[in-house]
């Protein structure tokens, strides 16, 4: 619907470049983190499944703020995500590598950390190197955003294609579509390379002076929402395969495609929504899905969690990149790469560790040696992102209706 006002605001050629970088990086992303728990899990190494998730948590902490402080002030962020998916490349080969030789769990591990440094600030610079080419993000970031979805769900479909479910091979095709990513950005439209800055301290070096973004009240609702609400929604990947499994859904990585229909819907909509409604009930409807989510998954039916993967989608969906979208409308542009870092650092790190390790423990607490008890465990996440959301409605209060603003 709005495809036409957007050709006539970038070139069609600019315009395909940034769908072939998100359809490209959306599969690559894809290969690897959907499979991986399948992966772990066939190989014997179900027990640091935690951990291995974790590891994007860990690398959060650091990694996004520090290359988009490099994005902001020392060089272009196109050339920063090249080298970066690069780097991400080579360490998916090494950890699939590791685990199909039977490497110890530290050595597996170690190099999923690694790729975890590399690849945690691309989503961030991808997003600040589109943000920079758009000239009305509301309307026009969600229809491309939807590349990088069905670029997820292409991803997930050949690795189930190829029959890799359970195997490393997923991890090598990933590596080669980080490749083709960091080919692809010579053909990017090249962004201005900031000036450098003399005399930063080595706050502003490592990104860390974006934290004063935290200051403004709205900014820390919404930054601290979307952490909460990563929480909980750490479970997803790690758990919905084996339980798919255990159900009869034999292909699981093509079952799990199925969040990424209502994704693009969403996104697709998305520019309209914002126009239409306030950012709070947008965001509140986001939550109160990936509440309906987990509560259809405590039901125990295929159907049941079948659908709470089909909602997971849309609630990511209004959660997140809404976020993504607000910050690029309410933070000063010379703070943008480091805007959409802190929110990586937020989500990626601060939300995915707790989450990782403590729906991690949830589950072990909801598992005997005979079963896992599903309905306990999907009913207590869902009661989890029950408590975000009255969290939210309490706390954001929006700086009111104007037009062309995000209240």
């Amino acid at each position: 619907m709005c495809a036409p006002r957007v050709l006539t605001t970038i070139r069609r050629a600019e315009y395909a470049e940034l769908i072939g970088l998100f359809l490209l990086q959306g599969a690559a992303l894809s290969m690897w983190f959907v499979p991986l728990s399948s992966v772990l899990d066939a190989h014997g190494l179900a027990h640091i499944r935690p951990y291995a998730f974790a590891t994007s948590g860990v690398a959060a902490f650091v990694s996004p703020l520090l290359f988009g402080a490099v994005a902001d002030r020392h060089a272009s962020p196109v050339k920063v995500l090249r080298w970066l998916a690069l780097a991400t490349a080579i360490a998916m080969a090494l950890a699939s590598t590791a685990i199909r030789l039977g490497a110890g769990p530290g050595i597996v591990l170690g190099l999923i950390l690694l790729h975890a440094f590399c690849s945690s600030p691309t989503w961030s610079i991808a997003s600040t190197i589109v943000f920079a080419r758009l000239a009305d993000a509301k309307k026009e970031f969600g229809p491309i955003r939807a590349m990088a979805t069905l670029g997820w769900m292409g991803g997930c479909l050949l690795v189930s294609a190829l029959g890799a479910d359970q195997s490393t091979l997923a991890g090598y095709g990933g590596a080669v579509a980080w490749l083709a990513v960091s080919v692809f950005t010579f053909w990017l439209p090249a962004l201005e390379t900031p000036k450098a800055v003399e005399g930063l301290t080595w706050t502003q070096r490592l990104g860390y002076d974006a934290l004063t973004l935290l200051r403004n009240r709205d900014h820390r609702v919404v930054f601290l929402t979307t952490a909460f609400f990563t929480i909980p929604l750490a479970a997803f990947y790690p758990y919905t395969p084996p339980n798919l499994k255990e159900l009869g859904l034999v292909h699981t990585t093509a079952w799990m495609s199925l969040g990424q229909i209502t994704e693009v819907i969403a996104m697709l909509a998305l520019g309209t929504l914002l126009l239409r409604w306030r950012l709070k009930w947008i965001l509140a409807c986001g939550l109160t899905l990936g509440m309906l989510r987990y509560g259809l998954a405590a039901m125990g039916t295929q159907w049941g969690v079948v659908a709470g993967v089909v909602l997971h989608g849309a609630s990511f969906t209004l959660v997140i990149i809404t976020a993504q979208i607000y910050l690029d409308q309410r933070v000063d542009p010379a703070w943008r790469a480091r805007g959409q870092a802190l929110m990586a650092l937020m989500n990626s790190g601060l939300g995915s560790v707790i989450g990782y390790l403590g729906t991690g423990a949830w589950f072990a607490a909801c598992t005997t040696s005979e079963h896992t008890h599903w309905t306990l465990f999907w009913g207590g996440l869902s009661a989890a992102s029950a408590v975000v959301l009255v969290f939210f409605l309490a706390m954001y209060q929006g700086r009111g209706r104007r037009e062309g603003t995000l209240s």
